[in-house]
């Protein structure tokens, strides 16, 4: 009879745990998407602001 006698008075402790380890794994699955999505270094070149768009500028695949 001790562990059905022992089950009631810690079932809302074991919900709180296992509700605190699943929201860890929810969170480490998080940080680790971020990490992955995060480019490392290939961020694109933008056009510089302040010189007018030409049409050199848009079709011309080998000017970086």
């Amino acid at each position: 009879m001790g562990i059905h006698y022992d089950y009631k008075s810690t079932r809302g402790e074991k919900a709180m745990r296992k509700e605190a380890k699943r929201k860890a794994r929810l969170e480490q699955r998080r940080a680790k998407r971020i990490v992955q999505n995060k480019p490392e270094g290939s961020q694109d070149k933008m056009h510089d602001i302040h010189k007018p768009i030409t049409l050199e500028d848009l079709t011309n695949p080998d000017k970086s």
